[in-house]
């Protein structure tokens, strides 16, 4: 990594907007999560995000780990505040990345919040998109120090890792609302075929992140779920639920692998 340069008015701006993105971020989460008296994230869209709603929709409490994700997102926001983190090569790198990241996910709940799930959709799929772009960026660099390790590479990757679960979700929620009937195909089928690709990513992240554990955490975290959410409620479905859990298992004997057969050449990252 190079050394860093002097710190510039493009440095400062760039933390004030992450602060700010962060703050924007959580009010949407507070918003959304009902607590301001508004409709709980789960139950608008005509409840199309509900447990119920597809065979691949993972259970309610499986979004407790936004709290987590949260917690580490508003951490990082405050850290990279900090006047040695202004000028740092990583941060210069990331930190817009991280902010659209939050504006991303504020305006995904608002979509949902205003019942616009194809929207909802597009809106999700772009997070992802940066979200892996700023994973991409961070495994070919090397965290200063256990807080950024923490701060940065683990929320990110947990946020990440989750995003990817949810995006599935979100998509098949859309599409069955759109009326779209699978080509005639089985719910079962297309919820097998889903949760397969969903194992796939866990194990490309986990190549190309050298065995990172934050986005196999969050990633199995919600297939877990998935298949929990299969064992009751309105769809139950065995295919479905003996599906993610192997898919959770693919995921993490892919990452435990990779990280032991990594550990000698370089030091552990989160």
């Amino acid at each position: 990594m190079s050394t860093p340069s002097s710190v510039t008015t493009a440095d400062r701006v760039r933390q004030i907007v992450v602060a700010v993105s962060a703050v924007i971020a959580v009010v949407g989460a507070y918003i959304g999560s009902g607590a301001a008296g508004g409709t709980p994230i789960q139950n608008a869209a005509n409840g199309a995000l509900t447990a119920d709603s597809t065979p691949i929709a993972p259970a309610g409490p499986a979004f407790s780990i936004w709290s987590v994700i949260y917690l580490g997102l508003l951490a990082y926001a405050v850290w990279q505040l900090l006047p040695k983190q202004a000028n740092a090569p990583r941060q210069r790198l990331v930190g817009y990345w991280v902010a659209a990241s939050l504006l991303l996910n504020a305006a995904w709940i608002l979509s949902v919040q205003f019942d616009q799930l194809a929207l909802s959709c597009v809106v999700i799929v772009v997070l992802l998109a940066v979200l892996a772009r700023t994973f991409l960026l961070l495994v070919d660099g090397r965290p200063t120090g256990v807080v950024e390790t923490i701060v940065l590479d683990g929320t990110m990757g947990l946020y990440l890792g989750w995003v990817s679960i949810a995006t599935a979700a979100n998509l098949a929620a859309g599409l069955t609302a759109a009326g779209f009937d699978g080509f005639g195909w089985s719910s079962d089928v297309w919820a097998v075929i889903v949760l397969a690709v969903a194992a796939v990513v866990g194990v490309l992240i986990a190549i190309r992140g050298r065995g990172r554990l934050a986005p196999a955490a969050s990633l199995t975290w919600g297939l877990a779920w998935v298949a929990v959410s299969r064992t009751t409620g309105e769809l139950v479905s065995q295919p479905a639920m003996i599906a993610a859990i192997v898919a959770a298992a693919v995921v993490v004997i892919a990452t435990v692998g990779i990280r032991l057969a990594s550990r000698t050449s370089q030091p552990a990252r989160a």
